[in-house]
């Protein structure tokens, strides 16, 4: 009897440590990135008065001028603080398609006051893919806002090559906006 009770005994504290050990083996899934509260609003840039179109055209001859050093055709858009076509390009030998995804870079990029590569990382993680159901987005880099005295006074896009080619030619434009 004493044997068949610190048998049980015995299995009893088994069974217990082993539902232990199996609780602490679960992990815990990641907390929903929507449920975080941040204490500010991001990408709060305020808007500003419209990009003037000579300087959106000067921008636009900027990014072709990169693209042309690079030999990648591009079409380039400027949209104005209030996501309008301000001024547009499309280089010979551009993919016909991207004529219009440039435009949608250059008003995503101003409509949402973040760079496009924003959702196109947001949609690499999980709980983000709602993104897809906003309208107006574009997650692809290549649209990137124009930024002066701490206001949004436009947006560039570009597009015809991969992402990170439509990136850099938008990137090297901007940093003509102010010179």
């Amino acid at each position: 009897m004493k044997i068949s009770i610190g048998i049980a005994t015995l299995c009893l504290a088994s069974a217990i440590f082993t539902h232990v050990g199996l609780a602490q083996d679960q992990t815990q899934p990641p907390a929903n990135p929507l449920d975080v509260i941040p204490a500010k609003i991001p990408f709060d840039t305020p808007y500003g008065a419209p990009i003037p179109l000579a300087r959106a055209q000067a921008l636009v001859q900027a990014a072709m001028a990169e693209a042309t050093k690079r030999g990648w055709p591009m079409n380039v858009a400027v949209s104005d603080s209030g996501g309008n076509l301000l001024a547009f390009a499309r280089m010979d030998g551009a993919v016909l398609a991207a004529a219009a995804i440039s435009q949608h870079k250059a008003q995503a990029a101003v409509t949402f006051r973040r760079p496009t590569k924003v959702y196109e990382d947001a949609l690499q993680k999980p709980n983000l893919n709602y993104l897809l159901t906003l309208d107006g987005i574009i997650a692809s880099r290549g649209g990137i806002p124009l930024i002066e005295n701490g206001k949004v006074i436009g947006g560039i896009g570009c597009s015809g090559g991969t992402s990170s080619q439509d990136e850099a030619i938008c990137a090297a434009a901007v940093t003509t906006l102010n010179k």
